[in-house]
C-alpha cells in the first residue's frame, strides 16, 4: 500500500467511528476511499488488523456499553448503538485460545486476540487479551489509533471484537480498569501476559509494586531490580511497555523529578499522576 492509500483508509476509519450507528455498506466506504471494494477491504485489514465491519461492530459495542452505563433502557441502547435487534447480545467468549511466547515473537502468528474499546477521561482506551490474560492496553485520541497500535504489536494475530455479552472476563477486566481511571481505585487486579526480554519483564514486574500515588526515578527502579547501573535500560523498558496503567510506568520519573517520556503522551502521564496524588487509591 502507498502512503496516500493508507491515509485515505485511515480517513474512512475515522468516518466509521463517527457514524458507527448508521448502516455503512462496503461499497459506500470503498467509494469514500477511492478504491474498489476488494482493495479497500484488503487495505483496511492490512492496516488495522480487522475488517471495516468488525471495526464498526467494535465501536457500536462501545456505544452500547456507554449508553447502558448512563442508565438508558437496554432496548433503547441497543437500537441507538446501531444494532438491529437484541438477538446477538448474549454470546460467550470461546475457550482454549492457547498461546505461547514463541507465537508472540512471530508477531502473534496463529494467535486469537480479543479486544474491547472504551472512552475515558484520559482518552480512548483499548484492552486486548487471550484467555490467559491481558496482553495489551493502549490509550489514544481515537479508536483508529488504538487499532493501529494493537495491530503493530501483533501484526500476524487474528484480532476479534469481544462477543456482545456483558459478562465476559475481558469485560470485567476492562470495567476494573475503567473504575480506576474514573475514580482512582481500587487498583486494577487483572491477569496479564508479559512478552518481552528477561530484563524488561523484571522491570515491569517491579513497577507493579510501586504504589498508587507514589513514584520512583529510573535509577531507583534500576537499584530495585539489582542492576544499579542500568537506569537507561530501565527507561527503555518503560518505553516498551504495552500495558498502560496496569504496568504503571507513569509512576517512574527522571532523577530531577521531571516527567520524562511516556508512550501515551506526557500530558496523560501528568494527568494520571495528578489523579493518583489527589485520591486515596485503594490496594
Amino acid at each position: 500500500m502507498t502512503e496516500a492509500t493508507d491515509n485515505r483508509v485511515l480517513q474512512v476509519a475515522g468516518y466509521i467511528e463517527a457514524h458507527a450507528e448508521q448502516p455503512l455498506s462496503l461499497a459506500e466506504l470503498a467509494e469514500r476511499a477511492a478504491l474498489s471494494s476488494f482493495h479497500f477491504q484488503r487495505s483496511f485489514k492490512a492496516l488495522l488488523g480487522v475488517t471495516p465491519k468488525q471495526f464498526q461492530h467494535a465501536v457500536r459495542l462501545q456505544k452500547l456499553r456507554q449508553s447502558l452505563q448512563q442508565g438508558d433502557a437496554v432496548l433503547d441502547a441497543i437500537y441507538a448503538a446501531g444494532f438491529g435487534s437484541s438477538s446477538r447480545v448474549y454470546e460467550k467468549l470461546p475457550e482454549n485460545l492457547g498461546v505461547t511466547p514463541s507465537v508472540l515473537r512471530q508477531g502473534g502468528k496463529g494467535l486469537e486476540i480479543y479486544f474491547a474499546l472504551r472512552e475515558t477521561r484520559f482518552g480512548h482506551l483499548l484492552m486486548a487479551a487471550t484467555d490467559r490474560g491481558v496482553c495489551c492496553v493502549q490509550l489514544a485520541d481515537s479508536f483508529t489509533e488504538l487499532l493501529e497500535a494493537l495491530h503493530q504489536s501483533f501484526p500476524n494475530a487474528e484480532l476479534m471484537t469481544t462477543p456482545d455479552s456483558m459478562d465476559t472476563e475481558l469485560d470485567k477486566w476492562m470495567a476494573a480498569l475503567e473504575a480506576f481511571l474514573q475514580h482512582g481505585g481500587p487498583q486494577p487486579q487483572v491477569p496479564v501476559q508479559l512478552f518481552g526480554t528477561a530484563f524488561q519483564t523484571r522491570v515491569w514486574q517491579f513497577l507493579t509494586r510501586i504504589g498508587c500515588g507514589q513514584h520512583l526515578s529510573y535509577k531507583e527502579v534500576a537499584q530495585g531490580i539489582g542492576a544499579p547501573s542500568a537506569h537507561r535500560a530501565v527507561a527503555n523498558a518503560c518505553g516498551a511497555n504495552k500495558l498502560a496503567v496496569l504496568i504503571p510506568c507513569h509512576r517512574v520519573l527522571r532523577g530531577d523529578g521531571s516527567l520524562g517520556g511516556y508512550r501515551w503522551g506526557e500530558q496523560r502521564k501528568r494527568a494520571l499522576l495528578a489523579m493518583e496524588e489527589g485520591l486515596a487509591c485503594e490496594h
